[in-house]
């Protein structure tokens, strides 16, 4: 394994780790029915460069830059998972079923999948945000329902090269069902593809919340990473540029960690690519 890859995992453990330490802090809060740490105005502590109390400044309202940075990790993991969980089924089923049966079922898939792909992706995302409500389940179905046909066109067409392949031909042959065909014979031949998908999800679904929470219409009341670098920019004119800056440098290091884990998984589980090597 390269050193780069290496990096990058201890860089994703160490954002892993943060969300499920900001998860537990979120929590405790919750059930404590008190206001979180990392919510908790100080006008003492407002606009503190990075020092010994506080690692990586204050805000406006003297709360900790490290603390809501940390929650906004939560937030990432929160979306990249749950909108994984609802593209990728969705994705790998219709690319099932449009790739083995053909024929009208696959212009059906087909007709579904140009016809959301023809759609603009961020006004259908806004459009289901605000008509769920916002928040991070408006998110959730927003990203989710929106971001499914990659995976679907992917698998679809991996599973037109395995339909005709003499494996599947003998399981036809002995009067398997097409259920048991395609999720016991061809979906483990084509899941190499779906962790691929997934790692390449996760960074764009992220990027994603980034964006509508910049915006005002994504998660509220809570630091997304969106809602901090929309509320820093107000106050660069004043110098106070590490939350900006500390925000802009965490988004960054995640995308790339996981584009960095994209590349490598693809070339060492693609098949066309070892065959190559």
């Amino acid at each position: 394994m390269k050193l780069s890859v290496k990096i990058c995992l201890v860089a994703l453990v160490a954002y892993f780790f943060a969300a499920i330490f900001g998860e537990v802090q979120y929590r405790v809060a919750k059930f404590r029915d008190v206001t979180p740490q990392y919510n908790v105005v100080d006008m003492n502590a407002r606009y503190k460069a990075p020092c010994a109390e506080y690692w990586l400044g204050t805000d406006n309202l003297g709360r900790s830059v490290a603390l809501r940075l940390v929650q906004g990790a939560r937030i990432a993991f929160h979306v990249g998972v749950m909108t994984s969980l609802i593209a990728i089924p969705l994705g790998v089923i219709l690319g099932l079923l449009g790739g083995y049966f053909g024929g009208k079922v696959d212009a059906i898939v087909v007709w579904i999948t140009a016809t959301v792909a023809s759609m603009p992706g961020l006004l259908f995302i806004l459009a289901i945000s605000l008509v769920v409500g916002q928040g991070l389940f408006g998110i959730y179905l927003g990203i989710g329902l929106t971001t499914w046909v990659g995976v679907c066109r992917t698998i679809r067409a991996e599973v037109m090269k395995h339909t005709f392949r003499a494996y599947i031909l003998a399981a036809k042959s002995l009067g398997y069902s097409h259920s048991r065909i395609m999720f016991r014979h061809i979906l483990p031949n084509v899941a190499h593809i779906i962790l691929i998908q997934f790692s390449i999800r996760f960074p764009s679904a992220v990027s994603t919340e980034v964006f509508i929470s910049f915006l005002g219409i994504g998660v509220q009341g809570e630091p997304s990473w969106g809602v901090m670098i929309s509320n820093s920019r107000l106050r660069l004119w004043q110098g106070v540029w590490w939350e900006l800056a500390f925000t802009t440098a965490a988004i960054f290091s995640l995308v790339l960690a996981f584009n960095h884990l994209a590349d490598y998984l693809r070339d060492r589980l693609d098949p066309a690519l070892r065959s190559e090597r």
